[in-house]
């Protein structure tokens, strides 16, 4: 597993962190999630997609459907990436922004660590 890039992105207080990892095993992705959620334990979310070859999967975390493990799967699809996991970290600033407002900032913070 190596750590490719970060990023934060910031809207009406709530805190995006988002990680680019290039990964080879469903086992790197298992560690990395759980490192992850101990550094964040005040996080209201932690949103995720992969792809290592055929395995794929997306996960909004509470979020609501559709609103933000799709948009990083549709990037990863977009973008033909391949042995990648994008991880959103959600610190949630009191202020909701929507489901539209979710897409853009998740679709957002996967750009960034994606460029």
């Amino acid at each position: 597993m190596k750590l490719i890039k970060e990023s934060l992105y910031e809207i009406k207080k709530s805190k995006f962190y988002s990680y680019n990892y290039e990964v080879d095993s469903i086992d790197e992705i298992k560690s990395i999630l759980e490192s992850i959620k101990k550094e964040h334990k005040k996080a209201r979310h932690i949103v995720y997609a992969y792809k290592i070859d055929g395995l794929e999967k997306k996960c909004d975390d509470g979020e609501p459907s559709g609103t933000a493990g799709m948009p990083l799967y549709n990037i990863i699809n977009k973008k033909d990436l391949n042995h990648i996991l994008i991880v959103v970290v959600r610190y949630f600033g009191g202020i909701k922004l929507g489901a539209g407002g979710l897409l853009r900032a998740y679709n957002q913070t996967g750009s960034d660590v994606t460029k």
